[in-house]
């Protein structure tokens, strides 16, 4: 018998996942949801730094205590 695929019943075969396809998966849905999360905040992100360097910057210390 192979030991990827096992037979139940008549005529029914199951396909076996093995652990590292789940694992890579997981991954790849991981990294899409990360993607995704960043793609959406990046906008965000971009305006943050424009005022930070509107402001100054790291230079500004006495002007915006």
């Amino acid at each position: 018998m192979n030991r990827n695929k096992r037979r139940r019943g008549a005529g029914t075969t199951r396909s076996v996942v093995s652990g590292r396809q789940v694992l890579i998966a997981q991954a790849a849905l991981a990294g899409g949801l990360a993607l995704a999360l960043v793609m959406k905040e990046l906008p965000g992100v971009v305006r943050e730094l424009r005022i930070y360097r509107m402001t100054g910057g790291p230079r500004a210390n006495r002007r915006y205590p």
